[in-house]
């Protein structure tokens, strides 16, 4: 992934998560139970958190795009879309199977966090 793309699509994943945060908050309270709603929050959170990390990383990568940094904006963002989709969909009353979907997205998230950690050791030398 560019650089450039990273910043775009780390924009629109935050701005579509605080849309979804608010829509938690707001719209659904009440209309879903408070184990949903809790489901619902945490995949708004997660996304916000990481659409913020996916734009940092981005800029990172716009003085050096290196393989490891092109990969950790796609693990992110990739992450993002399945762990909080999934969480979403559960949320909304969607097949519960797709609950067991979460952890995957949970995995390309961690595997992202791992490669900055890499590369963050590797440009140190």
């Amino acid at each position: 992934m560019s650089p450039r793309l990273g910043i775009f699509i780390g924009g629109l994943l935050g701005l579509t998560g605080v849309a979804a945060g608010a829509f938690g908050a707001h719209a659904l309270r009440g209309a879903l139970d408070p184990r949903s709603l809790e489901i619902w929050g945490t995949g708004a959170a997660y996304q916000q958190l990481h659409a913020v990390l996916l734009v940092a990383v981005a800029i990172w990568a716009r003085a050096e795009a290196t393989a490891l940094r092109r990969a950790a904006m796609v693990l992110l963002a990739v992450g993002v879309v399945v762990f909080s989709g999934a969480l979403y969909t559960v949320a909304l009353g969607g097949p519960r199977i797709l609950g067991a979907v979460a952890p995957v997205g949970g995995l390309c998230l961690m595997a992202g966090w791992a490669v900055i950690a890499i590369e963050g050791l590797r440009r140190a030398r």
